[in-house]
């Protein structure tokens, strides 16, 4: 099993489900705490659309919102943006007590050997971890990559 991530922001509709197909997705985790995104311009992840989507390319959908940073994790991050004078969108990278509390509050308490059994339960073999920011390095999805493959030995691409 190889694990996936990626982002949508600057990403076309086309480009993002290229990106899933050509890398061969058979599972797609959502890890985002809400599953819709404002605005037409990013639409296409917006839960129904998205999971109609994956449907008809034939790769499975899971919600994980377990994974999700809590508004208590998300609002050390924006402390941090605002004492770097950066946007979600324009960040590069996490703060550290972001990652901090991620790792106490979701990694160290989330039962990760059942989410591997649920994915295996799938027979998924190319899993992406979704959420919105373009950079791996500036969403929470590269601490639970880093996590699954230090854990289980499952190699890691960003998309």
């Amino acid at each position: 099993m190889k694990i996936f991530t990626i982002g949508v922001y600057g990403s076309s509709e086309d480009e993002f489900y290229g990106k899933l197909i050509d890398n061969h997705i058979d599972l797609f985790c959502d890890i985002r705490q809400r599953r819709g995104v404002r605005g037409s311009k990013y639409a296409f992840v917006n839960s129904n659309y998205l999971q109609k989507k994956l449907c008809e390319l034939g790769i499975n959908y899971l919600y994980e919102k377990r994974l999700a940073p809590t508004k208590e994790i998300r609002e050390m991050q924006w402390a941090e943006d605002k004492e770097e004078h950066q946007t979600k969108k324009t960040r590069e990278t996490l703060g550290r007590s972001f990652c901090h509390g991620y790792e106490k509050l979701i990694l160290e308490t989330v039962d990760l050997d059942d989410l591997l059994s649920t994915m295996k339960s799938k027979d998924a073999k190319n899993v992406v971890f979704f959420c919105l920011e373009s950079r791996p390095e500036a969403c929470h999805r590269s601490l639970l990559a880093k996590r699954m493959s230090d854990l289980y030995y499952l190699e890691v691409i960003n998309l």
